[in-house]
């Protein structure tokens, strides 16, 4: 089995020399056997063609998944558990460790060992997979871990565009002569944007992970629903508006916001491995306090989002196929432009109690490459505690003001809450 990169896949894997890699940490109370964690890999492997797919390369240098008859186990890498917060020092080992795909699967799995807790970690290539798929798997893996009998199902994966666009758009003429119209823009403009002669020197790379108690989600959900806009809409606020008091004039003023494209091309299932997404641009308005502006980037954001369409930017990118290496050097290259990428997941829908063992907690993902800006923040909910996990590099954001940036988001979250508490 195999298939040709789309567009966004071929943009992240790049030429293979630097790294685009995620982390899923989590932490499990139990003991467990290396042959246990292996089957049960094995088994998600079973499910899913690509997580046991590598690349090759055609005759153009086009880059395929290409699954082998014999399939690679995923690496396993096993170190003694020392401390509670190894596994961010071990996240960070990965997103900088280089997948070798023409030999190994663009996945493997780190086991902090301990006694009675350990930390596990999922590393995988950007290009692989999006952070909804990976937690599909995660659940998949936990269940046969629990249960090697348990039945996850076999995917029927993701062979092309036309797997994900349906055939009416897909071959009408309007649609694609509209698609390369708007490709051949995009590509013209590309070439024509200036762009520095070499990328911004990232330095040291940082994670900061912190969590919000039960108490404290609970009431910044029900504050959301009362002022109704989504927690999403109400962290990117916060976001903005930290980024505005520690930088200054030096903020930028926008956080690009990945939209989850299953939520739009239901050909997409949850548990399909795939890394295509959309994505909106928010903003604030500095002369609004911050109700004012949670209501009105709440309807900027549902204008938006109402006005992606999946199926005609998929088509877009996919004619742009020749554009790939400019469209890559502006990325890397041209100036940045946004204050920070945020990712909201929501709640992970996960088991906490299993027969064999327990889940303490699941961090936030975490994911850092080398096209542009790495300031990321990616927020989840688990066990009624919302886990954030904000990356970046000292070229970009120093780490001193990514700190500053964490406390007055939480400032911000909890001037919030008390000001609704008060009336």
């Amino acid at each position: 089995m195999k298939r040709r990169l789309l567009f966004g896949e071929r943009m992240l894997l790049g030429d293979g020399t630097e790294p685009f890699n995620a982390v899923i940490p989590f932490r499990l109370r139990g003991t467990f056997a290396l042959k246990d964690i292996q089957q049960a890999l094995a088994q998600i492997q079973q499910k899913h063609p690509w997580l046991r797919a590598l690349i090759a390369h055609d005759d153009k240098n086009i880059p395929w998944f290409d699954v082998p008859e014999n399939p690679i186990s995923i690496p396993v890498r096993i170190i003694v558990r020392q401390g509670e917060d190894q596994w961010q020092e071990e996240s960070r080992r990965e997103w900088n460790t280089l997948f070798d795909p023409k030999k190994l699967p663009l996945i493997r799995f780190v086991w902090i060992k301990g006694e009675d807790v350990s930390e596990m970690l999922f590393a995988f290539h950007h290009c692989l997979c999006d952070g909804g798929s990976a937690m599909a798997f995660l659940y998949e893996f936990l269940k046969v871990l629990d249960n090697p009998k348990a039945d996850i199902g076999i995917e029927s994966p993701i062979l092309g565009i036309e797997d994900v666009v349906p055939a009416n758009i897909l071959n009408s003429r309007k649609q694609k002569l509209k698609a390369r119209f708007i490709g051949r823009l995009a590509a013209t403009a590309i070439k024509v944007i200036p762009t520095g002669k070499k990328s911004i020197d990232r330095q040291n790379d940082y994670l900061i992970s912190w969590k919000i108690d039960e108490t404290v989600s609970q009431q910044l959900i029900s504050y959301c629903k009362a002022n109704g806009a989504t927690v999403n809409t109400f962290l990117s606020a916060a976001l903005l508006q930290a980024f505005k008091k520690v930088k200054g004039t030096g903020a930028f003023n926008k956080v690009s916001c990945p939209v989850d494209i299953r939520r739009f091309a239901t050909q997409i299932k949850n548990d399909h491995i795939f890394a295509f997404g959309l994505m909106i641009v928010v903003s604030a308005n500095e002369k609004l306090s911050f109700i004012e502006n949670l209501h009105a980037m709440q309807a900027s954001v549902e204008r938006k989002t109402s006005k992606l369409d999946p199926y005609i930017t998929m088509m877009v990118m996919e004619s742009g196929h020749d554009a790939l290496n400019n469209f890559t050097k502006l990325l890397k290259n041209g100036k940045s432009s946004n204050d920070c990428m945020f990712s909201n997941l929501g709640r992970i829908q996960i088991p906490h109690e299993y027969k064999e063992f327990s889940v303490d907690t699941i961090f936030s993902p975490s994911v850092i490459g080398p096209l542009g800006n790495t300031t990321t923040l990616v927020v989840s909910t688990y066990r009624g505690k919302m886990d954030f996990s904000f990356v970046g590099s000292e070229g970009y954001l120093p780490y001193t003001d990514a700190l500053a940036i964490r406390d007055e988001v939480m400032k911000i979250i909890k001037t919030q809450l008390e000001y609704i508490a008060v009336s």
